[in-house]
Order: structure tokens, then C-alpha cells, then sequence
């Protein structure tokens, strides 16, 4: 019923073609075929031609006749032409469908030579008839009826044949379309991907050869090759149309009730044969198909990069394109967007992302690339990091990567997990599964990024905690974007430093994490101590849960008739099980903690006695202004006992402060010696190169 082989359908030479009268002068024309003679065709007949007519670059030599009867445009012209007095005349039809091909096939049918109706020439063929307006009113069997015949009866049945009428059908527009051609070829293609295999027989040989497409036969046939049909048999022949053919094969596919994966799965394969710059292999993509004469004619989209798309090669900010195949490429993505099924793992997240940065790349729309945004969110824990590393072709900042883009990943990512708990709550914890793998896929997308300079602490700070902390369940990662950070801004202010470290929690950082941020001279002093503190607790409660193994080890020996032995931990055991360099550490921070406190108490007082003295000198002032105002009245003039005052009292505070500062040293030297004089003068840093 199906079969592939094109068949041919020969019109039949003999009198019934011919107008009424015009029979005995067509046996004098001898019309045995047609001759080409460089650019011009000619009729091998003993009558020289009267008409002239161009086609493109070529001119056929013909006569009238044969083509009155047949053509109604033709009828038409020949009769304006014939009405000017020039008899040279040529009757040009340069917009004529199908080109000088149709037009020779058509003319050969109107002489009564026999025309091979085949899948390659059948499109343009019908296109050139209606054109031509050869119909049923000016003779019966006209060449719009014989067309549409073979259409509907050979092509149409015939898988084969559906796909390369359809890709004939690219450079007929609109011809094609308003004869319902692309249409019918459509609903052909789809009617037979969806059909069941299952008691047909294929003669298929799978991708890699260079056989003809899948042939369908009746269940009887004789091929003896009856081994299962893959899904995807149809991929590779519908990758070969351009891309509104292929949407419309896609779009009645979905509408016949196609698995969604299938359809997500072919185009994908469109994408990788159309868009060179889409997948990461491309040798693994196979550029030669059984239609690779047809679809050489459309030609390959070809990307001229300026330099590597990669993340080492990332601050290229564009990539240079000729401008039509700029256009065809943003087609070909625009499209595909609009009809990968909707439903969730239709097509791969990494499909996904790098549809996405072709869609960047090339501008498209930005309604399109919202809804590409939002379709990787759906799926943003099967991402990969190199798949994320999208670089900021367009973008106002001056970053490598496109930060604000993986910002919106992950909040289209967090409302679909919401939207999804809401609607389903028993899939909560396959939830938090996506959450920590979101989070660790953003960890390590920030270690990449936090080498850019150009990355504001702002943006760094908002992506880090976009994700709430349940997702979160170690924040070794988190460490190490912001050490990652620290060392590519090494410019950062003290309170820049402390923003940035409150976006990790320094009691879920592990063993190793926390050893190394205890020797970290870029953490903030207070994160150092939060660490340790954190890292003591962990350890003594390691020890602790130790001890009570053993000692439920020991009791259960002891049930057995074992004398029971009770391991008492005491604080000695703690401290002896807890590394040198944590208990070096700790005693150095407990030291420089007490003399802190020490010198802020010391402080405190000076600054006490020191306001007693300001309060007393304030009296003083105002004593004196009275007793000036006084003489002043009385004409007596106290201005040298005043001035003795004023200058007596200046005198006490700065001997007190002398005092206190002598008093402060003394204590100092008692306590450590000229050592920790320095020590304190020093500060922090002191501290730190000592446990470092």
C-alpha cells in the first residue's frame, strides 16, 4: 500500500491533446522531442516556431498552437502579443513557478509528448499548471488534473515520496502553500510517524547507512528484514526540511497524540543538523544522510566566531555573523522554542541552556527567551557547570558570565518548586533532592565566576543566597566561591569582608573546611573565631559520641560475664584527643581575647576620670565668666587670678593623663613584658601569623 519506489505516470501521446482542427497540423509539426541549443530550447519539427518565449536565462522557440489549447494564460498573451505590429515579440514569464524546468515539462505535455510525473519534479510541475491555468475548461485531461491526481494517489502514499515533494516545495511559495501542497505532505508525514509499526514491514537500515529512507510495504511483503522498528526511524528524513516545513510536521505530529519525549528527541536532532553551534560534538552529529544532494541545495548555516565560546575564552563579548545567516539561525531557534512540548523533561536541560545562549547570542525575542528561561527552571537540577558558563553577549555589566541570567534560573526554579509542593506535598522530598543539587551546582558556578573582577560583591551575595538554607546541608561549597572571591578582590574593606562571609554558616562547614579557614589570613578576624569555636564543638561532640560507643561496647561485653571497665571522659581526654594545631590555636585566641577585654576596661577608666575632669573644669569656666563680670561692674579687674586658674587646671589634666599612661605600660610590662606591648600594638595581625 505504502510503497517508496517513485513511480512514473506518463501522459500518453496521441490526437485527443490536440484542439479541434488543429489535428492534421500537428502531424506536420513532428513534435519528436525538444533540443537544446546553449541557452534556447527548440521543437524538432519541419515548422519553423512562431513564438518565443523566456523562461529565466532560457528562451523556448515554440508555436502558438499547441499551446492555445491547452494554457488559458498563454491563450491571453499570445493574443496581445499578436495585436502589436513588432512580429519579434518575446513573451517573457519570469515569475512562472518552478522555473524553466516546469515550463519544459509543461510545454512538452501541450505538444503531446510523453512527461515522466516523478516525486522531484511533481511540486513545481503543479505549481507551473495552475499558473499556467491549464484546467478542465479548456480540455479534459488538462495537466492541473493529471498532477493532482499523482499527488493524491502515488505521493501522498508514499513516505518517501511525501518528504521530498515537500522539500521541493521550499522554493514554490507561495504557489505551494495556497495549493494546499505543504498541507497535504504534512498531515502524509505525520499520519505515518504516528502510525504502528506492528505488522508492517520496513526495509530499514538504520542511520549510519546510506540506503534510501524507511520503505513501507504491506505486512505480506517480500523483504525479509523483520527486525524491530526504532522509535526515532523517522528523525533523520524530517531533520532535512527547512524549518516552517519541519514546525508544520512537528505541530500535526502533537496533534495526532505523539509522545511527548519523541517529539522533544527529533527536535533536537533538527537542532544539532541546523545549529552547528549547539552541541558540543559535533562529529557525532552525522552531516551525510540519504538526502544530502536535496538538502545541500538549502545549504548549511555557518557561524564565524571571532574566538572560543568557553568559559577560558568568555570575555568575547560577540561573535560575528553574515547577515543572512544571522537571520536563518535566530529563524530556526525562534521556531524551535515555539513548539518543544510543554511538558517537563520533553528535551534535556542542557539542550535547553544551549538553546539559551544561541538565543542570547543572536538576540531573539525576548518573550521567546523568557519562556526558554522559565523551561530551564523547570529542570535546572539536571544542569551541568559548563552548560551554565553562558557568556554575557549583551549585557550592560562588564562581567564575563551572565550573572543576572542564572540569577533568573534560580527563580524560576524555586517558583516551579513551589508551584509544585502546592499542587503535589507528598513530592517534597523529591523537592529538596532538586534543591541541594541546584545548590551545589550554584556553589560551584560561583567558585567560577568569583574570579572576575568585574563581578560586583552585590550580585555575588544575592545568587549565594537565593536558595534557602535547607538546601544546603554542608556549605563547603559556599567557602569556597568566597575564598575564591577574597583572592580575586584582595581591595575588599573590612566590613566588605564580613558581608561577604555572613552568606555562609560556619557550623555546617566540614572537618577539613574548617582547618583550612582557621589558617585563612583573608577571612575577617571574628569568622576565624566563629570557626574555631564551631570546630571545638564539633570535635568534643565527635569525642562525645565516641566515648558512649565504647562504653555501650563495654556494657554489652560485660553481659556476656566480661568484668564491665567504665570510661570516665574527662575535660584532660578532650583536650588530649583535640589536634596541636586547634589547641595551639585556641590558646593563642583566649589570650588575645583576655588582653582585649583587659585593655577595654582600662579604657573605660581613663575615660571616666578623664570626663570627672572635664566636668570640673567646666565649673571652673563658669566661676571665672562670673567672677569677670563681677569686676567688671565693681571696676576691679580679675583677669591674672582667672588666667592662674584656667592654666592650673589645664595643667592637672594632662598630668592625670601622663599618670594613666604610665600606670597602663607598668601593668603591661607586668603582665607579659615589652613582648606583649607589641603584641597588643600590633593586633589582629599578630594573632593571626602566630597560628598560621
Amino acid at each position: 500500500m505504502w510503497e517508496s519506489e517513485s513511480e512514473s505516470y506518463s501522459g500518453v501521446r496521441d490526437r485527443s491533446f490536440l484542439p479541434e482542427g488543429e489535428a492534421d497540423k500537428q502531424d506536420g509539426f513532428k513534435p519528436d522531442g525538444f533540443i537544446r541549443r546553449e541557452q534556447s530550447w527548440h521543437v524538432s519539427s519541419d515548422i519553423p516556431s512562431d513564438l518565443v518565449i523566456k523562461v529565466g536565462e532560457l528562451t523556448f522557440n515554440l508555436h502558438k498552437y499547441p499551446l492555445l489549447s491547452r494554457s488559458g494564460k498563454m491563450n491571453r498573451m499570445i493574443y496581445e502579443t499578436s495585436r502589436e505590429l513588432d512580429p519579434n515579440v518575446v513573451v517573457e514569464l519570469n515569475d512562472l513557478p518552478g522555473g524553466f524546468e516546469a515550463f519544459e515539462l509543461a510545454a512538452k505535455f501541450c505538444y503531446g509528448i510523453a512527461v515522466d510525473l516523478t516525486a522531484a519534479n511533481i511540486a513545481g510541475l503543479r505549481c507551473a499548471a495552475e499558473y499556467l491555468e491549464m484546467t478542465e475548461d479548456l480540455e479534459e485531461g488538462n495537466l492541473i488534473f493529471k498532477t493532482e491526481a499523482f499527488l493524491s494517489y502515488v505521493v501522498l502514499s508514499s513516505w518517501r515520496d511525501s518528504i521530498v515533494v515537500l522539500k521541493s516545495c521550499e522554493g514554490l511559495s507561495p504557489w505551494a502553500e495556497n495549493l494546499q501542497i505543504v498541507r497535504r505532505c504534512s498531515e502524509s508525514i505525520a499520519w505515518k510517524a504516528c502510525a504502528n509499526p506492528r505488522g508492517i514491514r520496513w526495509a530499514y537500515g538504520g542511520r549510519p547507512s546510506r540506503t534510501n529512507s524507511p520503505k513501507w510495504s504491506a505486512a505480506g511483503g517480500g523483504d525479509p528484514r523483520d527486525s524491530p522498528v526504532p522509535a526515532d526511524w523517522w528523525f533523520e528524513d524530517v531533520s532535512i526540511l527547512r524549518i516552517d516545513h519541519f514546525v508544520r510536521v512537528v505541530t500535526a505530529i502533537k496533534v495526532k497524540g505523539m509522545r511527548h519525549e519523541l517529539i522533544g528527541a527529533a527536535i533536537m536532532q533538527y537542532a544539532a543538523k541546523w545549529l552547528p553551534g549547539l552541541v558540543k560534538d559535533n562529529n557525532n552529529i552525522s552531516s551525510s544522510d540519504d538526502y544530502s544532494s536535496i538538502a545541500a541545495g538549502g545549504g548549511g548555516l555557518h557561524m564565524i566566531v571571532a574566538a572560543g565560546t568557553g568559559p577560558a575564552s568568555a570575555g568575547v563579548r560577540e561573535a560575528e555573523w553574515t547577515g543572512s545567516a544571522a537571520r536563518e539561525q535566530r529563524m530556526v531557534i525562534e521556531s524551535l522554542i515555539s513548539i518543544i512540548p510543554a511538558q517537563r523533561d520533553s528535551v534535556t536541560c542542557g539542550f535547553l541552556l544551549r538553546l539559551l545562549r544561541q538565543a542570547s547570542l543572536l538576540k531573539v525575542a525576548q518573550a521567546l527567551v523568557t519562556e526558554l528561561e522559565k523551561r530551564v527552571g523547570m529542570q535546572l537540577e539536571q544542569a551541568s557547570l559548563a552548560d551554565l558558563m553562558i557568556p554575557a553577549y549583551y549585557s550592560k555589566s562588564e562581567t564575563m558570565f551572565d550573572v543576572d541570567l542564572v540569577q533568573r534560573l534560580v527563580e524560576h526554579f524555586l517558583v516551579q518548586e513551589q508551584t509544585a509542593e502546592g499542587e503535589s506535598p507528598p513530592a517534597g522530598k523529591h523537592g529538596t533532592n532538586a534543591k541541594m543539587r541546584v545548590a551545589r551546582l550554584i556553589d560551584s558556578y560561583l567558585t567560577e565566576v568569583s574570579r572576575d573582577r568585574n563581578l560586583s560583591l552585590t550580585k555575588f551575595q544575592v545568587l549565594a543566597e537565593a536558595l534557602p538554607d535547607s538546601a544546603r546541608s554542608c556549605d563547603d561549597g559556599l567557602y569556597r566561591a568566597v575564598d575564591s572571591y577574597l583572592k580575586a578582590h584582595p581591595t575588599l574593606t573590612e566590613h566588605e569582608r564580613k558581608r561577604l562571609c555572613r552568606v555562609m554558616d560556619c557550623q555546617k562547614l566540614s572537618i577539613d573546611a574548617c582547618m583550612h579557614a582557621a589558617q585563612n589570613e583573608r577571612l575577617p578576624l571574628r569568622i576565624v573565631v566563629q570557626v574555631l569555636f564551631s570546630e571545638q564543638v564539633k570535635i568534643s561532640n565527635a569525642i562525645a559520641n565516641s566515648t558512649l560507643k565504647e562504653a555501650a561496647a563495654a556494657a554489652s561485653v560485660a553481659t556476656d560475664g566480661h568484668p564491665y571497665q567504665p570510661i570516665i571522659s574527662t575535660r584532660k581526654q578532650l583536650i588530649e584527643g583535640t589536634p596541636q594545631s586547634f589547641q595551639e590555636g585556641w590558646a593563642a585566641a583566649k589570650k588575645d581575647i583576655n588582653t582585649l577585654k583587659f585593655e577595654l576596661e582600662t579604657m573605660k577608666t581613663k575615660y571616666s576620670e578623664l570626663q570627672n575632669d572635664m566636668e570640673g573644669l567646666q565649673r571652673q569656666f563658669d566661676k571665672m565668666s562670673a567672677t569677670t563680670a563681677l569686676a567688671a561692674k565693681t571696676g576691679k579687674h580679675g583677669s591674672t587670678a582667672a588666667s592662674s586658674g584656667w592654666t592650673s587646671g589645664w595643667k592637672r589634666l594632662s598630668r592625670l593623663t601622663k599618670m594613666g599612661g604610665m600606670e597602663g605600660q607598668e601593668q603591661m610590662t607586668a603582665g607579659g613584658g615589652a613582648a606583649d606591648v607589641a603584641a597588643v600594638r600590633k593586633g589582629t595581625r599578630r594573632w593571626r601569623n602566630s597560628i598560621s
